[in-house]
Formats: structure tokens, C-alpha cells, sequence
């Protein structure tokens, strides 16, 4: 690759993929519609990602929190903080709403 990447450079990407892979297909399975309402699933997404990019941002400022260089794409954004990261905050708690509306509708579907 032209940046020199590695397979290792991968890593972080690598994990967000695994995460989606395994929650996407919820949507589908259970019909839970998540996917389908953007702008609910965005709210509830949304305030808790700010708080967390923001920690996120002082604790890379006081040096008290650092990434592996090696197992990113070396991709930064505002405040100094990897593409990976931006996106874990937005991947993990769209993965934690399809999962909780996957075991929400599986419950109901068990009470009929």
C-alpha cells in the first residue's frame, strides 16, 4: 500500500467490523426496524458519543490515554483523535441498540 500499511494497521477497523458483522443482521432477522429510524437511533447515540469523544480528547491532551499506533490506519481527526475511535463510538452503541432490540423482540415473540 502506498502509506506503507500493514495487516496490523488493521486491527482497530478490524474489531468495528467484527462488531457490525455480528449485530447487523438482527435488523433482518427479528425485524426491529433500528436501521430503519435513523434519526431515534442518532438521538440516543449521539449525546453519550460527544460526552465520551470529549473525555476522550482531554485524556489524550494529559497524556493519560494513548492508541497503538501500529494497529491503526494512522487517520486523525479533530482533537487528535483516530478515525477508529470516532467510529467505535458510533459502532458499539448502534451494535448495543440491535442487540437489545434483538432480545427485546425474541422475548415478546416468546411470550405469544
Amino acid at each position: 500500500m502506498s502509506q506503507g500499511l500493514t495487516l496490523e494497521n488493521w486491527s482497530y477497523l478490524g474489531m468495528l467490523l467484527f462488531v457490525v458483522t455480528g449485530s447487523w443482521w438482527l435488523e433482518f432477522a427479528f425485524k426491529i426496524r433500528v436501521l430503519r429510524r435513523p434519526r431515534l437511533a442518532l438521538s440516543a447515540i449521539f449525546p453519550v458519543s460527544i460526552f465520551f469523544l470529549v473525555w476522550d480528547a482531554f485524556a489524550i491532551n494529559q497524556n493519560h490515554w494513548e492508541f497503538d499506533n501500529q494497529q491503526m490506519l494512522g487517520i486523525y481527526g479533530p482533537f487528535n483523535i483516530p478515525l477508529e475511535e470516532y467510529l467505535f463510538f458510533f459502532i458499539i452503541p448502534l451494535a448495543a441498540l440491535l442487540t437489545l432490540e434483538g432480545v427485546k423482540s425474541l422475548i415478546n415473540r416468546a411470550k405469544k
